[in-house]
């Protein structure tokens, strides 16, 4: 191997936390690299330390710095944390897309919706073809996962191979898909795998996982079993789930309805795209008054207690007109999402309040996951036999997990965190720097950095209250003052409460003031704050947010 050229990998999100993933590789001399990336994802925000957030994603300036470099994205497959930020962050990287059918369909889709073209986005043939992309050739390597077309990247460059696996399992039969090929990773294993850049995401779980076809009659058997209507969620994009799900309740004897525009969403992209066939029979909407709740399946959004979604919504009374009965059933055939606990919880007390009964996958009987378990890591290892593994795809204690488990099997590994810079040679991987990465948010229709203050100052509202302040002034002399208290209790220390005593406070010191002090509009808001401040505290218990307004008039 020259010295000249090197191997570098850089994640940007996704090493050391669950979802926003995000990886980076470069080959060449040292400044003068080629890239490709890995995904481009997402997470969700949450109320207590992203508060109005809509979306969060990597931040993307180190690869922008170097947008002209930038030789091809590659997306593994259309989750939202692998695909999520294509449409909101692509304009800032302006490079071509490959990815499969299945996951273009969705790609394009996103860059639609925030008015991007899509005509740079190509799709793949399975490995062992391979695209030549800058100074990496890369192929789309089939796996099965929880969405149809999932993808690992097997990236070659002059020197060295590198399979990337994406998110994956070893299901034999995943209903929708292409099963787990052994015979393809051993025969890779055999080329010769440099570096395992491999998901981490069920090294806890020391069971081997189950396939997807074995849910079908354990889910008809209760189906069967219930009385009254049978509800059932799962995630949207789990087009297989939704087949099972079907299936199961057209050989329980009932009519099938999918609600949720993300459900049908998924189904339409599966079917125009060829990767879904004999999908069970459904009826519509329409149909549902016309029959007996006994004999009536729906398959509805929510899993994850999204509070506009069907489940959230039939939970609290209602939706599209069907409400759940005393005696029902519904069923979470997924997994909560670590975080989303509180909400899916809330849904589960709201329908136990019904006289629903709820079946979630607390017994593994109705859920598979779609990412491989200990034992099918340790597979994966085998068939391949890299020399260095780098997990990816979990917390920083998924990745020490792992790795200690790649140690243990004779394979040199190396814990790569965001924002490590790792350098590749024949014989051994090493960090050779750090970057710093940050998050970028989605608030509204801006991309706003973590750091601007925005979230901050609401999350500093949010647990300290706010008060505004309008002063009028003339010259030297204060001629109103008005305050609003906003989210702070009230006082019983006045007839008018808070209201009164903050202005009261406000304007008798204003009047003591020095009219130099009053003419400098930076004194007089440090002054007034310092005074709410202390009135708030003494009153409340809260030191606010204050905001003030200085109207002057001039004389």
């Amino acid at each position: 191997m020259t010295t000249k050229n090197k191997l570098i990998y850089l994640p940007l999100g996704g090493a050391g936390e669950i979802g926003m993933n995000m990886y980076l590789y470069g080959y060449g001399s040292k400044g003068k690299e080629r890239f490709i990336l890995a995904d481009i994802g997402v997470t969700f925000p949450a109320m207590d330390g992203t508060p109005g957030v809509d979306l969060i994603m990597a931040d993307t300036k180190f690869i922008q710095d170097r947008a002209d470099r930038l030789d091809g994205i590659f997306i593994t497959h259309a989750h939202e944390d692998h695909i999520g930020a294509i449409g909101l962050l692509w304009p800032h990287l302006n490079a071509p897309i490959y990815c499969r059918k299945f996951t273009a369909a969705v790609a394009k889709a996103k860059m639609e919706d925030r008015n991007q073209t899509s005509e740079m986005i190509e799709i793949l043939p399975p490995y062992p073809e391979m695209k030549q992309v800058g100074k990496f050739k890369v192929g789309i390597l089939p796996v099965p996962h929880s969405i149809p077309e999932a993808s690992g990247l097997v990236i070659e460059t002059p020197d060295q191979r590198i399979v990337h696996t994406g998110d994956l399992k070893l299901d034999p039969d995943p209903v929708v898909g292409e099963p787990f090929n052994p015979e393809l990773f051993e025969e890779l294993g055999k080329k010769g795998v440099d570096v395992l850049v491999c998901d981490s995401t069920n090294i806890f779980s020391n069971k081997p996982g189950r396939s997807e076809a074995t849910l079908v009659k354990p889910i008809a058997d209760m189906i069967k079993s219930a009385n009254g209507m049978v509800v059932a969620t799962t995630f949207a994009s789990n087009v297989a789930r939704l087949k099972t799900l079907a299936q199961a309740g057209i050989d329980s004897g009932r009519s099938v309805c999918v609600l949720g525009r993300s459900m049908q969403k998924m189904l339409g992209y599966a079917h125009s795209t060829g990767v879904l066939d004999n999908f069970p029979p459904t009826v519509q909407l329409e149909d549902i008054p016309n029959i007996p709740r006994e004999n009536l399946m729906l398959l509805v959004t929510g899993s994850q207690g999204e509070g506009r979604a069907a489940s959230a919504q039939l939970a609290r009374g209602k939706y599209l007109g069907i409400t759940m009965q005393d005696g029902d059933t519904f069923l979470f055939s997924s997994k909560t999402i670590p975080g989303n606990e509180v909400s899916v919880g809330r849904i589960i007390n709201s329908f136990a309040m019904q006289g629903v009964n709820v079946i979630d996958d607390s017994a593994e009987i109705y859920h598979v996951s779609g990412h491989a378990n200990r034992p099918d890591l340790e597979e994966i290892h085998r068939l391949l036999n890299p020399k260095t593994l780098i997990p990816m795809h979990g917390e920083y204690r998924h990745l020490k997990e792992h790795s200690e488990l790649a140690s243990s099997k004779g394979i040199d590994t190396l814990i790569v965190p965001n924002g490590a810079v790792v350098e590749f040679d024949r014989n051994s991987a090493k960090i050779v720097d750090h970057i710093e990465t940050g998050r970028i948010y989605l608030d509204g229709s801006r991309l706003i950095g973590a750091y601007d203050g925005v979230v901050l100052d609401r999350i500093r509202m949010a647990t300290r209250g706010t008060v505004a302040i309008s002063l009028v002034i003339e010259g030297s002399e204060v001629l109103g003052v008005w305050a609003e208290p906003i989210g702070l209790p009230e006082t019983e220390t006045y007839e008018d409460g808070l209201i009164e005593i903050i202005e009261e406070q406000v304007e008798n010191s204003l009047l003591k003031s020095k009219s130099k002090l009053l003419k400098d509009d930076q004194e007089v808001e440090k002054l007034v704050s310092k005074i709410v401040s202390n009135v708030c505290k003494n009153e409340v218990g809260k030191k606010p947010v204050t905001r003030i307004l200085i109207n002057r008039i001039e004389s």
